[in-house]
């Protein structure tokens, strides 16, 4: 939610003020008694840490208080953890990190996956990222396509990697996956992600090859974790040009409650600026969320996240197959979501992960006489069992099991018969796979996973390798292969034609270098596509054959460079995307490039924080070049190319204070420069008189979209 994540944005960027708090110290050393230099030291949980310096010293402050964990680490050494209690004053305190096979420096999977977390310094995005990225709008969906081997889909919103289709691409929160990430829409008006990055401590972009523990997923995963306990008790306002929102956490000593409500409306916004589109009701939302923490024991956690959402839009859209005049469309949708989780560390060396999740999903959805009404129930459960095999293997095996409940009533005109489409799913998967170190430069992944659609009534069995070699003390060279399954979508299951399905393996070849705060990353892959669901008509509903006769490939070449370190409170990063795909799949008549698929993307990202009037800037800027597009009007089959788009962005967020309320001043600004852009063409199905198809373009609602907020915190007094 936009409001709420815009909110958090002060708590992280609050940092930057300075308060008065608790001081730690010491030194980390090796089990000869010399200095680590660059050992993580922090809060477990928390954003509070440092790094050892030269003489493996560290010191950092902390406005926490009572028990908290503090843990020690270093790729190489074995991570301690030690209890401190900051209510009381803490001597300087004095680490030993024994050798661990398991931890080698530099040696880590990284082929297609950008990973973040707060424990983890080498991050490459964290959530302070995700909301302060010019053009994202605190989307993380939006953050994530500043990344390597996206593509840029502007009328969709949605995540597009590497050749494949935005349903390729599957969300999971605490290792379950989401059934519906994104809110709900109608075609040529951009979706965003239903949640907030700031309910999540770490996040894993994984473009290709990841682990046998996620399935369901063709193309690519995101991986999402959510926050353990927070650091206190507060209160939240926000008031937006397009909203509001009020939330509540109360934290005890083990447990925390937080309950928020949002309200947007973008009526307010939109009658003041220009918009392309004849809205009659501008969306609007209404929502709210509970999340509940409980520490169960040092090691256990236990998660709970709910939220409801109510929304509705209404507008007449052009419609070149009626030049008489716009259809009118509209759209409500409610949606249910919960995720609960707990997790138990037994004997050090064994970790329980468990959990289950639950979305209830509703559409209705009017486009002149025809009226569509789909809902879906998503139930999903997850036991993972990680655990340590002598000194050099980890091993990670579990059960997953999904059940999918979908209903959908088509009625095409008053006078029509309903078509009813019914889809009961049950998916159940097995899964094991493990980290095994050869050597002090050598780590190796092999795993493999099972998994039986009882609807499809067909097995699927996917192996899957990860290797890296250390190259260098800053480098390494990585490798992935794996074989990943998706059961085909419910509108095409909806029909009970004998499906199976679809199939992609992936080949990919990385190079990775650290070096202080700067990252480079380069990249080579390739994709295989088999089973791709293919009808024989321009039109899923003409079609009288629903096949699995589709394939593909996607290949490409990527670049990431990302520098923290070079300029001063500054931070910025390049992404560059090469990508070669063609498919057969749909209605395509011949194998081509899809819609979707852009050969080349940009992203030049900047952060600033200027001290001096305490402002924190960042400006993207993107290029994205000419996607096809089928034009009947020419020979050939997706033969012609949208111009290419740009887009300059710019965010400025001016902390300061209200009554003594730490407070943030936030504007934004998407495509500064009103580049007008065009996504695509819409065709008639029929020529005109003079044997032309008619066309119309796919624009964005508004040449730019702004926004002014103003956030406010509340934090109880500590007693």
């Amino acid at each position: 939610m936009k409001t709420a994540t815009l909110l958090s944005l002060l708590l992280l960027l609050s940092a930057f003020t300075g308060h008065a708090q608790t001081q730690l110290q010491g030194s980390v050393k090796d089990a000869a008694g010399q200095p680590v230099i660059g050992a993580n030291v922090f809060l477990k949980g928390l954003y509070d840490g440092a790094s050892t310096d030269e003489e493996g010293l560290f010191q950092f402050s902390t406005k926490e208080t009572g028990a908290q964990t503090l843990v020690v680490s270093f790729l190489g050494y074995t991570t301690v953890e030690k209890q401190v209690n900051l209510n009381q004053e803490i001597p300087a305190l004095s680490i030993t990190l024994k050798a661990d096979q398991r931890q080698l420096q530099a040696v880590v999977i990284s082929a297609g996956a950008f990973e973040a977390s707060d424990e983890k310094r080498s991050a490459l995005l964290n959530s302070r990222d995700i909301v302060t990225t010019a053009g994202a709008s605190a989307d993380i969906m939006g953050a994530i396509n500043t990344l390597p081997g996206t593509q840029k889909v502007g009328e969709e919103g949605k995540l597009f990697v590497r050749g494949g289709d935005s349903y390729e691409t599957k969300t999971f929160i605490d290792g379950l996956q989401v059934a519906t990430p994104y809110n709900s829409t109608v075609p040529d008006v951009p979706s965003r992600g239903r949640f907030s990055p700031f309910l999540f401590s770490g996040m894993a972009f994984s473009s290709g090859g990841y682990s046998a523990e996620f399935g369901q997923a063709l193309s690519s995963a995101l991986l999402l974790q959510s926050q353990d306990l927070p650091e206190e008790t507060q209160t939240g306002i926000s008031l937006m040009t397009i909203g509001g929102s009020l939330s509540r956490t109360k934290r005890w000593e083990n447990t925390s409650l937080a309950v928020s409500a949002e309200y947007m409306n973008l009526r307010p916004y939109m009658s003041l600026v220009r918009q392309r589109q004849d809205w009659k009701h501008m969306p609007e939302t209404k929502s709210g969320s509970v999340v509940f923490r409980h520490k169960t024991s040092p090691t256990g956690m236990l998660k709970f996240y709910g939220t409801y959402a109510n929304s509705q839009l209404a507008l007449n859209q052009q419609d070149v197959n009626h030049p008489e005049g716009p259809i009118a469309v509209a759209l409500r949708n409610q949606n249910v979501f919960f995720n609960s989780t707990y997790e138990e560390t037994y004997k050090e060396h064994w970790t329980l992960q468990t959990g289950m999740t639950f979305t209830h999903n509703q559409d209705h959805l009017a486009a002149g006489e025809t009226k569509v009404y789909a809902g879906s129930n998503t139930w999903n459960g997850k036991t993972v069992l990680i655990g340590d095999i002598g000194h050099a293997v980890t091993l990670r095996t579990g059960l997953e099991s999904q059940l999918r409940g979908y209903r959908q009533n088509y009625l095409e005109n008053p006078t029509s018969a309903v078509r009813k489409g019914v889809v009961d799913e049950q998916n159940v998967a097995a899964f094991a796979e493990a980290d095994v170190y050869l050597g002090d430069k050598l780590v190796a992944r092999p795993g493999l996973r099972w998994e039986r659609s009882y609807f499809l009534q067909k097995n699927a069995l996917s192996p899957r390798l990860a290797v890296a070699y250390q190259v260098s003390a800053e480098g390494q060279v990585s490798f992935a292969y794996g074989h990943f399954y998706q059961t085909p979508e419910n509108d095409y299951l909806k029909y009970h034609t004998p499906l199976s399905f679809e199939k992609a393996k992936h080949y990919i070849l990385n190079y990775q270098r650290t070096f202080g705060k700067r990252t480079l990353r380069v990249e080579g892959y390739y994709k295989n596509y088999q089973h791709l669901i293919r009808y024989n008509a321009t039109e899923l509903k003409d079609a009288t054959d629903l096949n699995n006769g589709g394939h593909g490939y996607a290949r490409g070449v990527e670049f990431f460079f990302r520098d923290q370190q070079t300029i001063k409170m500054g931070d910025y990063w390049i992404s560059y995307s090469y990508l070669d795909s063609k498919r057969l799949y749909k209605g395509y008549p011949v194998a081509a490039t899809p819609g979707f698929a852009s050969a080349h993307n940009l992203s030049l990202v900047y952060k600033q924080m200027i001290n001096p009037i305490k402002t924190y800037v960042g400006t993207t800027f993107s290029y994205t070049s000419g996607r096809p597009f089928h034009n009947p009007n020419l020979e050939g089959f997706q033969q012609s190319r949208t111009k290419n788009l740009f887009d300059l962005s710019l965010s400025a967020s001016y902390l300061t204070t209200l009554k003594g309320h730490a407070t943030i001043l936030h504007v934004a600004c998407n495509n500064l420069l009103g580049i007008d852009n065009v996504y695509g063409y819409r065709f008639a199905a029929n020529p005109g008189p003079d044997g032309q198809y008619a066309s119309l373009p796919v624009v964005p609602g508004a040449k730019r979209f702004a926004l002014v907020a103003l956030l406010v915190s509340i934090n109880d007094a500590k007693k």
